[in-house]
């Protein structure tokens, strides 16, 4: 048996307190999610209705070279953006997770903004 550190515990915790206070990802609003290491960043935009991913994305599809991680992350917000209106998705529900809204976060969100995602 696996025993669970207090990091883990506190991670799952602060997950579960930020995903109780949005919609769950519905089909006119599914839930763009965002998951992150030290290395790289994936985006999903999910339905939870249907159990599917929409659209996805992750740092190393794009060129980036040369580009800091805020300013990846804004590129893979308009990118994302893009593949969800391709999709016919216009609304989000903007789901952090764990992270906090600072930084890579609030780039990878204003980037969607900017390429045409209502939050």
């Amino acid at each position: 048996m696996k025993k669970i550190s207090l990091i883990d515990k506190k991670r799952k915790l602060r997950t579960k307190r930020t995903r109780t206070k949005i919609l769950r990802g519905k089909s006119d609003r599914p839930r763009l999610s965002v998951s992150k290491t030290n290395r790289h960043i994936f985006l999903q935009i999910i339905d939870d209705n249907k159990g599917a991913t929409l659209a996805s994305i992750y740092d190393g599809e794009l060129k980036l070279k040369g580009k800091t991680g805020v300013e990846a992350a804004k590129e893979l917000g308009k990118t994302i953006a893009k593949r969800a209106i391709e999709k016919g998705v216009k609304e989000v529900v903007f789901d952090r997770g764990r992270f906090a809204y600072h930084g890579v976060v609030k780039q990878i969100a204003e980037g969607a903004r900017e390429g045409g995602l209502e939050f």
